[in-house]
């Protein structure tokens, strides 16, 4: 074993309320069967959870009130304390707050004191440099054990009275491809019992002189009542270039490493969309690999896609079996990767 190894404890997630299916989506936004059959066909992403009251437009929960549940798993999954913990890292795109930093908020609410806190403004690629900051830390000696976060509540930039019949395409995706969670981490200097090594992991910005691929916005007192959507997607560029840079990653990951793609158990891809997922899954053509997919009944969660795949990862990861794991990030085009091996149970 790697003196520059470090561990992956425990993963664990939180989803706001029941699933919202496809039927409920259009009933509520008055679209009729031929839009649904469309979202199964085109889309493949089959429900999300939202923390939204769909009939009321009321927001039911926090992006704080989901990461604080994950993160009481996870650290109750790797048996620790909040004492035990060095640091906190939360990766996100939507932030309760401008300040206070939600990770500060979760880590008072955890119980977690005098430690180093990290907040990074990201997208779905968030999740991994998230974990990228918690492994330098471990690996420079800042840290023992750290509290990975990530996560987003995407419904807070839905108008439920919104008529989608009218809605441009590259906003009215947003509709039908997101849902709102919130997942964690312990990243460990040590390795426990189901825990798996990481053996490489990078993020990389790549989006040099290339327009977004998604927009957030955010809107103060003096812009509140500008007309741009709040949210918007490039899918047709999102559909050129991800799946390539999803194959650059797994061939960087793999010269990392020195494995041969027969030496993959699992696989973690990128989680857009259910249709995409598949699309990208079949074009790698891994032999023996097991695709740890959740995209399908939880939508794109943005940062907490991530620790959904890694909770089931750690599951199904036997001692020595090998996974890897992709995520790209479309707003200014950055690509992340890991791999991990499994250890003795």
């Amino acid at each position: 074993m790697s003196q520059q190894d470090v561990h992956i404890l425990s993963a664990a997630s939180a989803l706001p309320g029941p699933a919202v299916d496809n039927a409920a989506l259009a009933r509520r936004f008055g679209m009729d069967a031929l839009w649904e059959q469309w979202v199964e066909a085109f889309i493949g992403t089959r429900s999300r959870h939202l923390a939204l009251d769909l009939e009321s437009g009321r927001l039911t929960g926090t992006l704080a009130d989901l990461a604080e549940e994950a993160g009481r798993k996870a650290l109750k999954a790797a048996a620790l304390a909040p004492g035990d913990i060095d640091a906190v890292v939360l990766g996100t795109a939507t932030p309760d707050r401008l300040m206070p930093a939600t990770v500060n908020v979760v880590a008072d609410r955890l119980g977690i004191d005098q430690v180093r806190s990290f907040q990074l403004q990201s997208g779905c690629s968030g999740a991994v440099q998230a974990l990228d900051v918690a492994r330098q830390l471990v690996l420079g000696g800042a840290a023992r054990r750290v509290l990975a976060l990530g996560g987003d509540v995407i419904a807070r930039f839905y108008d439920v009275t919104r008529d989608l019949r009218r809605a441009d395409p590259a906003e009215l995706v947003n509709f039908v491809l997101f849902g709102d969670a919130a997942g964690a981490a312990v990243v460990s200097a040590e390795p426990g019992p189901g825990s798996a090594a990481v053996r490489a992991l990078f993020t990389r910005l790549v989006g040099l002189g290339r327009e977004p691929g998604a927009v957030l916005e955010w809107f103060g007192p003096a812009d509140r009542d500008s007309d741009r959507p709040a949210a918007t997607e490039d899918y047709k560029a999102i559909e050129e270039h991800v799946p390539r840079m999803t194959e650059e990653v797994l061939h960087e990951l793999l010269t990392d490493t020195g494995w041969r793609p027969e030496d993959v158990g699992l696989l973690l891809p990128p989680q857009l969309s259910g249709r995409m997922t598949r699309l990208i899954s079949d074009r790698l053509a891994l032999p023996a690999a097991r695709d740890v997919s959740v995209v399908d009944d939880a939508g794109n969660c943005g940062n907490a896609i991530v620790f959904l795949q890694l909770e089931q990862a750690l599951a199904e990861l036997g001692a020595g079996e090998r996974a890897l794991g992709v995520s790209i990030e479309s707003s200014k085009w950055l690509k992340a990767g890991f791999a991990l091996e499994g250890s003795a149970r």
